[in-house]
């Protein structure tokens, strides 16, 4: 790789790499020792192309949550099955994963300046801005700036746009998932907001089991599938959809808990690991 090469917007990629590594170092032991990240999928992100993958998650802090996936989906890669043990699939980051975040988040001071060279598509937000209500056009260029990220590589979003859980799920995702057809994984994840603050900068609860489960690619019919069906789609996927708000009847609880047991970190074999340990 030459040492000046520049990835599409412009970002020297030696200087990412340096960035990824050095962030990723201080980052590790927040999801490794004074919290547990458990993580669910990791052979799915081995099986992804290289380029146009759109990753969905939920959102819980500003910058926590992109960091956790910048090392689940690079240990993922170097072969590491559900964990993120040994930092040293760091040596040699993937360069072309992108993360969509808001352009006033991202210029607020150094350390998001900082992650923003890492990888941030920035755009405006257009229902929310220093604090106030507002409602303003989309930005075209925002949108065709995360068309050339989908192109050069893999780009996280949170559908959301906010921290705050089961908020709606904002219609320009469908619209760049329908113009740009990427394959769509979607991600869940669980914990970030009890162990870190709003920002994800500070450890504010130890001991807390932060989850990552990585989903099967959604199946997407891009040309016949209106933008409702396709936020809707997201909703469930994301588990943010208003159902799993509801009041559960005894069977359904039985059903949702006999799911959660099916994950591999809450399941049988985990837990008598965990009992083992007490030992």
């Amino acid at each position: 790789m030459p040492l000046f090469k520049r990835n599409p917007f412009g970002h020297y990629l030696f200087l990412k790499r340096i960035i990824i590594q050095v962030m990723g170092l201080i980052s590790h032991s927040r999801y490794r020792s004074f919290n547990n990240l458990q993580i669910e999928g990791s052979d799915i992100i081995r099986q992804l192309p290289d380029q146009n993958v759109l990753f969905i998650s939920n959102h819980q802090t500003y910058f926590a949550d992109v960091a956790a996936m910048f090392h689940v989906f690079n240990a993922s890669l170097k072969g590491r099955d559900d964990n993120i043990k040994n930092v040293g699939y760091l040596w040699k980051p993937k360069l072309n994963i992108y993360f969509v975040a808001a352009g006033e988040t991202m210029r607020s001071g150094f350390l998001p300046r900082l992650f923003a060279y890492a990888g941030s598509v920035s755009v405006e937000r257009t229902w929310r801005s220093a604090g106030q209500d507002v409602n303003r056009q989309v930005k075209m260029s925002d949108i065709s700036n995360i068309g050339k990220a989908l192109d050069d590589g893999w780009v996280i979003t949170f559908p959301q746009g906010t921290t705050t859980p089961f908020k709606p799920i904002r219609r320009g995702t469908a619209h760049i998932i329908k113009t740009y057809k990427p394959l769509v994984v979607p991600i869940v994840i669980d914990g970030f907001r009890r162990s870190f603050d709003k920002k994800g900068l500070m450890i504010k609860k130890r001991n807390v089991l932060q989850s990552m489960v990585i989903k099967e690619p959604l199946e997407i019919d891009y040309d016949n599938e209106s933008v409702a069906d396709i936020v809707e789609k997201i909703e469930y996927a994301i588990e943010q959809h208003p159902s799993f708000l509801k009041v559960l009847t005894p069977e359904q609880l039985a059903e949702q808990e006999e799911f959660i047991e099916s994950r591999s970190f809450w399941g049988p074999d985990n837990k008598k690991k965990e009992k083992n340990k007490s030992y």
